[in-house]
């Protein structure tokens, strides 16, 4: 569970945040939010982290879906977040433009 909220300002304004409620993103300016991956469970009953709408891996499995929760936001954390360059038109990830 994500108790703070890390927001990084690219060189040209876009602002690019692993989404929680502890913000309304509209209050700094016009959004625009789309899915970096997907936590659902498999055939088997564990939980996998689909990461590949962001060009990462699947996660998992996991016996508990917080498992696979904390590994997603782990990986984007250090995977996503502070990459220094990203087309926002080609990678279908989770942006908020201010």
């Amino acid at each position: 569970m994500i108790l703070e909220i890390e927001l990084v300002v690219g060189q040209r304004g876009d602002v690019r945040t692993i989404y929680a409620d502890v913000l309304d993103l509209r209050t700094i300016g016009r959004t625009s939010i789309s899915r970096a991956s997907h936590v659902e469970p498999d055939d088997d009953g564990q939980w996998r982290a689909d990461l590949t709408p962001v060009g990462g891996p699947v996660l998992g499995p996991y016996s508990q879906r917080s498992q696979a929760l904390e590994a997603e936001v782990a990986w984007l954390r250090t995977n996503w977040l502070l990459m220094e360059e990203i087309d926002f038109r080609r990678r279908n990830s989770l942006i908020a433009r201010c």
